[in-house]
């Protein structure tokens, strides 16, 4: 696991490549493979210092150096160094180009929103509403829909609930559901580096809205062409969202949402527009990447303390329980997204569980509290253990403490002996 190439017995200089390989691993990852890296490394030093008897077998078997099975090809290492060479050239000149269409419409959007708040005062009760329950309906379509569901499979939707979550996607307009996974996919994948769409580490404005209206990085284009997406191609739900997008969005996320309060309660269309439109578009589209940005930069860390995103309370709240966002890039296989907090923090959570007593979905994912304990007590900041119900559990006072790890114990014993 720890080795980046094939080593073949006696050659030091790959077990000492791959040993810098598992300092370089335990360095970013900690948290996951520091027992695997160090039995490894264990593993490759004695294949580099092998006694007599293992030197007889090999020459028994007519080993030599130069008969090895693994050799460079000099053609395949030449391309592969040009195109090494490339990619340096590429990242050393990439800087990120304004796209004016997206700046323009995004600017558009905005400076209507803020219009559309101040009319919000004169409107009618009834468009108040209206706008709150669209508002509503459109953040499920993106929490359990575009993200919980086909982002991170982390439950299974039947058919009607997936063309319902469809639907209810579409007015938000936040692009389709297939590139929308897509991208998450990506920014799991990859967060917090160049191949990241809205890396967090290129300041807040990037993250939250600056990376849609900027060319990508070279990385990100090239990352979305290998990451698995066959799942989704094979759901004919989301692939008629895809086809239709235009029409579906112009339909959903302007028509429908305009359109009702000036029918069925005569509110003026210019009002409607405004409101129910720009200043509903915007809500959603900064709520959804107050994620990207505010919880990828203040709040603890409980679960791993080597990675940006953060716990964020007010986010949740505001985004259906999407700011659990320390336990997500963990476990982003737990359709609840988070270990703490009630239906009010978490509505979508609730929504699923609805779908779930009904008959619509099935299967939710979610970890364990077993595997949430460990991962906390060993990669955390330690606020989980002062601030929550498991406050100052199995914590150890000192060497005798019958909590104290069975490695550790067992570490301790050969150590004393």
């Amino acid at each position: 696991m720890c080795l980046s190439k094939p080593t073949v017995a006696g050659d030091a200089a790959s077990g000492s490549s791959a040993s810098s390989s598992c300092t370089g691993m335990q360095s970013n990852r900690t948290c996951s493979l520091r027992d695997v890296c160090s039995s490894a490394g264990n593993g490759i030093k004695h294949r580099g210092n092998k006694d007599s008897q293992t030197k007889e077998v090999e020459d028994s078997l007519g080993y030599k150096e130069e008969n090895a099975v693994y050799k460079e090809n000099e053609a395949a290492s030449e391309v592969l160094a040009h195109q090494q060479k490339q990619q340096e050239e590429a990242e050393e000149e990439y800087i990120p180009q304004i796209r004016w269409p997206d700046l323009g419409a995004q600017s558009f959007l905005h400076a209507g929103a803020l219009y559309g708040i101040y009319l919000l005062f004169y409107a009618k009760l009834y468009t108040f509403l209206w706008v709150a329950v669209t508002i509503l309906v459109s953040g499920i379509g993106i929490t359990a829909g575009a993200h919980r569901l086909w982002s991170h499979k982390s439950y299974t939707a039947s058919l009607p609930l997936r063309v319902l979550l469809a639907f209810a996607f579409s007015i938000a307009g936040q692009r389709d559901a297939y590139t929308w996974a897509l991208d998450h996919r990506i920014h799991h994948k990859f967060s917090e580096t160049d191949a990241d769409p809205h890396n967090a580490k290129r300041g807040f404005f990037f993250a939250h809205v600056g990376w849609l209206f900027l060319t990508p990085h070279p990385k990100v284009i090239a990352k979305r062409k290998v990451i698995d997406m066959s799942d989704l191609e094979a759901d004919p739900v989301v692939m008629f969202q895809r086809k239709y997008y235009i029409p579906l969005f112009a339909l959903c996320s302007i028509v429908l949402p305009v359109m009702v309060p000036w029918y069925f309660w005569q509110e003026s269309l210019w009002m409607s527009f405004w409101i129910n439109f720009n200043m509903r578009f915007c809500w959603t589209l900064n709520v959804a990447f107050f994620v990207n940005s505010v919880a990828h930069m203040w709040g603890r860390k409980p679960y791993d303390k080597n990675i940006m995103p953060v716990e964020a309370p007010l986010v949740s709240l505001v985004a259906l329980g999407e700011g659990w966002h320390n336990y997500h890039h963990v476990f982003p296989w737990d359709y609840k997204t988070g270990e703490f907090g009630s239906y009010t923090l978490n509505i979508t959570t609730g929504f699923i569980d609805f779908c779930a007593r009904i008959g619509l979905a099935s299967g939710r994912k979610f970890v364990s509290p077993d595997m949430i304990k460990r991962r906390a007590a060993k990669c955390g900041d330690g606020s989980r253990f002062l601030s929550d119900d498991y406050a100052h559990k199995d914590q150890v006072w000192g060497f005798g403490d019958r909590d104290l790890p069975r490695e550790d114990l067992a570490e301790l014993a050969k150590m004393q002996n």
